[in-house]
């Protein structure tokens, strides 16, 4: 057990374990202890001995947990890094509330912690379980290595995943994420079309499966073209500055004509680089984002971006969230939409 997780003692027998244990649903774990008069002999039976056998004490607070009572959901929230232009999370939300609103919920932010590391996140999931303050959670940070879905697993917590489980194909839990690969793609293949065949990658380090994932729909764009893409491909953080940095880099040694970047912050650097130099986006060198960001928009002469469906996103988080809280609760396969490309000036 690594140091992280045994900072966490295990989790007294749940509601959950004992509707598993006795191979009944949570709603008829709740009416053997709050109206047993509801249920058959046998099954009464069935289920007091489970609850003898796992030691579970029924109190008010799981009650009104297991039962949803709270009606709440809860969903970490960062804030916005300085240096970027990527407010994707920020439309996520909104329509995460809107979604879960219809549903009859209500969503939770609560804030995990101000080092970046995401095990330093989890006394803050262990908070609001313990003191049963959420029905379930969302989680948004699925990358590799990341602890948390594997801490909730481990405590039977509900939870639904924005993004796919990376690192762990045998994953159980629901999740929805966005086809980067198709994105890529996209873009890539609108610059063709437009006329360019020296088209230049910019995207994240190798480590982001996220990002590895937009680059492949760039590769596989140029690939079935039999468009070559070597020396065109830069990894770097995401920021603005790592952007600016990397394409003028990529237009000394490579000279492109063409920028797909793997975010709305890196395709600004991209912009900038151009300003520097008395090139024109769209005219001299064409470029495109991802995220389709509120800069995106608003930047002259407008930023092509591949938009993600999060309205679409939020219905299925929603949707695989009542999956789970439901009697008997029921596990929705991974869910993956596909994005579009919305042409501005800059392509």
């Amino acid at each position: 057990m690594s140091d992280t997780m045994s900072r966490f003692p295990v989790t007294p027998p749940t509601l959950a374990d004992v509707a598993e244990r006795a191979g009944v649903s949570r709603q008829t774990v709740s009416n053997a202890v709050n109206n047993p008069d509801l249920l058959r002999e046998d099954t009464l039976l069935r289920v007091q001995r489970a609850i003898a056998e796992l030691g579970y004490l029924p109190n008010r607070a799981a009650r009104n947990l297991r039962t949803r009572a709270s009606h709440l959901i809860g969903l970490p929230i960062k804030a916005a890094e300085e240096g970027t232009a990527n407010a994707a999370m920020d439309r996520f939300v909104h329509s995460l509330v809107d979604s879960s609103r219809e549903a009859g919920y209500h969503v939770l932010l609560f804030s995990g912690t101000r080092t970046g590391k995401a095990e330093d996140e989890l006394p803050a999931y262990d908070d609001l379980l313990r003191s049963t303050a959420v029905d379930a959670f969302v989680v948004t940070d699925t990358y590799l290595g990341n602890p948390q879905a594997a801490w909730l697993n481990d405590r039977r917590a509900p939870f639904v995943a924005f993004g796919r489980p990376w690192n762990d194909p045998e994953a159980r839990h629901p999740w929805v994420d966005v086809d980067g690969a198709a994105g890529g793609d996209m873009a890539t293949s609108h610059l063709v079309e437009r006329g360019h065949h020296r088209i230049a990658w910019i995207g994240w380090r190798k480590d982001s499966l996220l990002g590895e994932d937009r680059r492949a729909g760039w590769s596989r764009a140029m690939r079935s073209r039999d468009i070559p893409t070597a020396g065109l491909a830069s990894r770097v953080e995401d920021t603005v500055a790592s952007g600016r940095e990397a394409s003028a880099v990529l237009l000394d040694e490579a000279r492109p004509t063409a920028f797909v970047c793997a975010s709305d912050t890196l395709a600004m650097g991209v912009l900038h680089t151009l300003a520097d130099r008395g090139l024109r986006a769209g005219h001299d060198i064409a470029v495109t984002g991802f995220d389709d960001s509120q800069v995106a928009q608003t930047v002259p002469p407008g930023l092509t971006s591949v938009r993600l469906p999060l309205e679409q996103v939020a219905i299925e988080v929603v949707r695989a969230l009542e999956g789970l809280l439901g009697a008997p609760p029921s596990v929705a396969p991974g869910v993956l939409l596909t994005p579009t490309l919305v042409v501005r000036g800059s392509s």
